[in-house]
């Protein structure tokens, strides 16, 4: 059994992603690893965050690791919120103010196209390695379905009806930027063996 630490605290996250691996690596979480001081996301790149988040666990606790970061990134609001996703109403917003603020900034504005980024940083051995994956679509008038989190509710995919939080888990881990970024990743470690 290969063992890899998901440095996150977000259970959502972490489920998700223990879903898409292979029963063969055994996931631990942040908390799983006693490791519950915050890390600073202090890079202004998605790219930057993830490397910052997987060295620090990488050379503090000498385990192998991937972290990622995701950012919605709105045409209308040139690439906004982006790295600054998960905070975009302020740094204690919960998803529900971050939705309500871009639903605002949206508001009366035809061009809605927006896509979701994921990038994942792998840090194994004395390397790291980034994998990547986007999913383009258009962010709707308001929160429709109860399902996944964050934006979730507001994103509609490119060539679908339904928004991620109408999506089944399957459906969304399958299309998702997210789902993109660890396939790559997954293909990656199982050609490394």
């Amino acid at each position: 059994m290969k063992e890899l630490v998901f440095a996150t605290h977000n259970k959502n996250k972490f489920l998700e992603v223990q879903q898409m691996l292979p029963p063969n690596f055994l996931l631990r979480s942040l908390s799983d690893i006693g490791c519950h001081e915050p890390i600073a996301e202090t890079a202004d790149t998605l790219e930057g965050n993830a490397r910052i988040k997987a060295a620090y666990i990488k050379e503090t606790y000498g385990l192998d690791c991937f972290a990622d970061d995701t950012g919605l990134e709105v045409v209308a609001l040139n690439g906004a919120p982006g790295v600054y996703s998960a905070r975009y109403a302020g740094a204690d917003a919960d998803s529900e103010k971050n939705m309500q603020k871009l639903l605002s900034a949206l508001k009366g504005v035809k061009d809605r196209r927006a896509r979701f980024r994921t990038v994942i940083t792998l840090a194994t051995g004395d390397t790291f390695k980034n994998f990547e994956g986007q999913v383009s679509g258009l962010i709707t008038l308001q929160p429709e379905g109860s399902g996944g989190f964050g934006y979730d509710p507001v994103f509609r995919p490119e060539g679908y009806t339904e928004t991620f939080a109408q999506l089944s888990a399957a459906e969304k881990n399958r299309i998702s930027h997210r789902g993109l970024a660890f396939e790559r990743l997954y293909t990656f470690l199982k050609s490394a063996g």
